[in-house]
């Protein structure tokens, strides 16, 4: 099995170490952007919710203003994403290059597009349990947390999916300017040295993380799925 290994994968047989480490780095910053981004995306994602047409604290200026935010930053492609918010990275951690640097504009680019899939999930809430709710006199965060979150989870777990999903691709686009990561490793190794066995690995990798985080997801959803249950 070695010499199979060694004849078709000469490279990658020499790089054990540098793709654990590149694997690593691929962790760290999915799972520390998705922590901080997912936090702020679901509050910016209720507030679009509560503030939105027909919301329950409804208020159309604050409404239009952070819908166009959420949507102007949804629009900037995240390689100019990279460039443009560099002097920003810099003044966060001190440098613009590296897997901690990445963190800052992955942040910024996931929390637009998590903040509006998790509108979406909340707006499919059945609106006749919103209003028994409010008629039971709950408060608005108490129908956010009771009501909004608790029947909305399964998609919000769903969308959550999705969002790491593109987070990885967005991991392995920061490796191509020396972000780190199985991106970078794909990339700046695997093409550049003509080293396709390290960028053939380096996409298996990814694939197997894609796929892990699937599964957990559709299991998580439909142990969360009140209606399935029933």
């Amino acid at each position: 099995m070695s010499s199979f290994l060694t004849h078709y994968l000469p490279n990658v047989m020499t790089m054990i170490p540098d793709f654990e480490q590149a694997t690593i780095e691929t962790l760290y910053m999915t799972f520390v952007t998705a922590l901080i981004g997912g936090i702020i995306g679901l509050f910016i994602g209720v507030l679009l919710v509560l503030t939105g047409p027909e919301g329950i604290s409804e208020n159309i200026s604050f409404y239009t203003v952070l819908d166009k935010i959420v949507n102007f930053f949804r629009a900037i492609p995240f390689i100019i994403l990279l460039a443009v918010i560099a002097p920003f990275t810099r003044i966060i951690v001190g440098t613009a290059i590296g897997t901690t640097a990445c963190i800052v504009p992955l942040v910024i680019a996931v929390i637009p597009f998590y903040a509006r899939q998790v509108q979406n999930a909340l707006l499919d809430v059945d609106s006749g349990i919103v209003e028994s709710a409010q008629a039971m006199g709950s408060s608005t965060w108490g129908i956010v947390f009771r009501v909004y979150l608790k029947e909305g989870l399964p998609k919000i777990i769903r969308s959550s999916v999705v969002t790491l999903i593109s987070l990885i691709s967005l991991t392995a686009m920061a490796g191509t300017v020396a972000g780190g990561g199985l991106g970078n490793l794909a990339v700046m190794v695997g093409y550049q040295r003509y080293e396709n066995d390290v960028t053939f690995v380096s996409l298996i990798l990814i694939l197997i993380l894609v796929f892990v985080i699937q599964i957990i997801g559709d299991i998580l959803a439909r142990l969360t799925d009140h209606e399935n249950a029933k």
